[in-house]
């Protein structure tokens, strides 16, 4: 039962007598506990909600079409509390955030529906027996799920829960019921690297194609790891050696099966100072939300741009100065990117800056935990131009606020000068550059 917090005007529970406050009991005498429940019985074309007005029930029929909505809002878009993680695992990275940051920086999910409505990976340790009937049921897929190990007793150890070794049977009954896995990896060294990384990589391969992909991930290792599990960086030899095991699996589950199944994360290639393999490589890019492939997208893409800026003549009418502010890993990238676009340019003058992650630690390399903080700390005083251009991944989704709690307005009223997302892709980074559309 779930309390309804908004009816539509003029919608169909509206036009039906339902109103706000009223609690919903059932669809079709389906029990609905959350959003799941309430998207799976809602798709009939006819559908009789019982639900409960001050403790007296009463029920209504609506006719429909069969993924049209009726028009009810409730209080959280689960319309249930999110399910906090269970584990403890040796690599998590909230644990390694330091103090005074915003609270829901702290809040640890694990919540099998945040797989399904925003693409979270999930561990499994949440789930019951009759949550995975109930996936199964609905044909929910693909499902993200965060493996780690497929060494049950391993498993135990990273992760510091009892059931998470035991849970990664759901794979078995996923698999069995056709239901589609993305897969993850987060590697730590000398714990489920080398064997115990090529047996995972198997248990998995035996599971395709249900299970579609494997992304492999270091592990990100702040500088507050005060009293955690003592935890090392991969060196560029290691680094190397992990993209070698990986790559050679995949060649041999691609001459198998026609895919590579699994893929290194760019950060790995980054570490070991190789380049960044071509777009062929990374197939349809099953991974790119995860770090793997996100690289060759944004050289593809920003050379498109570059393409189109000399295919349509497009040239600056005037003087531009744009800075861009990077993080260490991504730094020789964009810089090569900006000199290919100031060479077709020459109104056009690009400041790329270095950002050195003091916040987290030098540690972390990656443009996506970059902070206003340290933004505003390093490029005090430097020359900026017209506008400066940050990465859209250092925001939070959706917003205009850093991990730290500062906003655009804030950095741009201590810097002095327009501050703008640099856009989602390499395309769109190029544009912004060039100031206009190169359309």
């Amino acid at each position: 039962m779930v309390k309804i917090t908004e009816v539509l005007p003029h919608s169909r529970a509206a036009r039906a007598g339902i109103m706000a406050g009223d609690d919903l009991i059932a669809i079709n005498e389906n029990s609905i506990r959350d959003v799941l429940d309430y998207r799976f019985y809602l798709t009939e074309r006819s559908v009789e909600l019982r639900l409960a007005r001050d403790g007296e029930e009463y029920t209504v029929t609506i006719k429909k079409g069969e993924y049209d909505d009726i028009g009810l809002d409730f209080e959280t878009p689960l319309m249930d509390k999110k399910q906090t993680c269970k584990n403890g695992c040796i690599f998590c990275f909230i644990d390694q955030n330091p103090e005074g940051l915003r609270e829901s920086l702290y809040f640890k999910d694990d919540d099998s529906r945040l797989s399904f409505l925003h693409g979270n990976y999930i561990t499994l340790t949440n789930m019951t027996d009759s949550d995975v009937e109930r996936i199964i049921k609905m044909r929910f897929s693909p499902i993200n799920i965060s493996v780690h190990t497929t060494n049950p007793e391993l498993r135990v150890k990273m992760m510091k829960n009892k059931r998470s070794g035991e849970v990664l049977k759901y794979l078995k009954s996923f698999y069995d019921a056709g239901l589609y896995m993305s897969t993850q990896i987060v590697l730590c060294k000398g714990i489920n690297d080398g064997e115990e990384l090529r047996r995972s990589l198997s248990d998995l391969a035996s599971l395709y194609p249900y299970v579609s992909s494997v992304a492999v991930v270091p592990a990100g290792l702040t500088k507050f790891r005060d009293k955690l599990y003592p935890l090392t960086d991969f060196s560029a030899e290691e680094a190397s050696e992990v993209i070698s095991l990986i790559n050679s699996f995949g060649e041999e589950h691609k001459a198998a099966h026609g895919t590579r199944l699994v893929y290194a994360a760019d950060e790995f290639y980054l570490k070991a100072g190789l380049p960044i393999p071509d777009a062929d490589y990374y197939e349809e890019y099953p991974q790119i939300e995860n770090g793997v492939g996100m690289l060759r997208s944004l050289l593809d893409e920003f050379g498109m741009c570059i393409e189109d800026i000399q295919c349509f003549g497009k040239r600056l009418d005037r003087s531009r100065t744009v800075s861009l502010v990077t993080g260490v890993a991504s730094e020789p990238t964009i810089s090569r990117l900006c000199a290919k676009l100031q060479e077709i340019c020459p109104n056009l003058q690009i400041n790329v800056y270095k950002i050195i992650n003091n916040f987290f630690g030098e540690s972390i390399t990656v443009s996506g935990l970059l902070t206003g903080r340290d933004i505003c700390e390093q490029l005090s005083g430097r020359e900026l131009g017209d506008e400066l251009l940050i990465p859209d991944n250092a925001l939070r989704s959706g917003e205009d606020v850093f991990l730290c709690g500062m906003t655009l307005t804030e950095m741009s009223e201590r810097l002095g000068v327009r501050v703008t997302p640099s856009g989602k892709d390499g395309y769109e980074l190029c544009e912004a550059i060039f100031g206009a559309p190169a359309e």
